[in-house]
């Protein structure tokens, strides 16, 4: 499958970071991916290039064993050394078009949206060929992850979905070739407020310690697909 395409089917989205007191990256990762994850995002803020760059030739490693992504936090360069078919920006990272030199048109460059207006944009930035490729609405809660972050609340999630034509079944917000754009609900969410989630409208989630947290990695992400599949229904 292309990267755009398991991007469409992607429903859960994990940022994990190095795991240096734990020593497991490489088993954790693997165990994400084999419960169901489907991007796995590399987010730490402590490490140096080289570091990262030897971290992500493991992550990438275990994506491709399973067939599915994983993403470079920020940073273009690192993103284009390591070959990542995806990167994540936020609102005062580099700009979509400065990213697109980097990467080209290939990559899947997904950015974070904390506003109506910020996710007006970011569908507005997907309808043309090089455009963005998926956005995240959050904090839906607020988490230490994002200190200092106020977190959005459900109302953007369901503002998000009826954006996208989720809870109408419009147009509204598809891209150039019609589907509606991506997007994932990411702050705070874990299973005990996942059906929460879905229920406003997510079909995607981006979560931390709902799994970098627990003792099973694999089996937490079995949990929280399943209580997304029922928060939906």
């Amino acid at each position: 499958m292309t990267e755009q395409a398991l991007l469409t089917d992607a429903r859960l989205y994990l940022c994990t970071d190095a795991r240096t007191e734990r020593g497991d990256f490489a088993d954790f990762v693997d165990a994400a991916y084999a419960g169901g994850v489907d991007i796995i995002q590399l987010r730490d803020k402590g490490l140096e290039a080289a570091e990262e760059l030897e971290l992500l030739e493991v992550l990438e490693a275990a994506a491709r064993r399973h067939g599915r992504l994983w993403s470079v936090n920020d940073r273009a360069d690192i993103a284009s050394l390591s070959g990542a078919p995806v990167l994540h920006v936020g609102q005062k990272d580099l700009p979509l078009a400065s990213a697109r030199k980097f990467l080209g048109g290939e990559a899947v460059i997904g950015l974070s949206t904390h506003s109506p207006g910020q996710i007006d944009a970011a569908i507005a930035a997907s309808g043309a060929a090089g455009g963005l490729d998926y956005f995240c609405v959050g904090p839906v809660w607020a988490t230490p992850t994002k200190p200092g972050r106020a977190a959005v609340g459900l109302d953007l999630v369901r503002y998000a979905a009826e954006a996208t034509g989720k809870t109408t079944g419009s147009a509204a917000g598809a891209g150039v070739d019609g589907p509606a754009l991506p997007w994932f609900a990411i702050g705070g969410i874990d299973l005990g407020n996942v059906e929460r989630v879905a229920a406003a409208g997510a079909e995607r989630i981006v979560v931390v310690r709902a799994i970098t947290e627990a003792d099973d990695p694999a089996a937490a992400a079995r949990s929280l697909l399943a209580a997304l599949d029922a928060g939906a229904s």
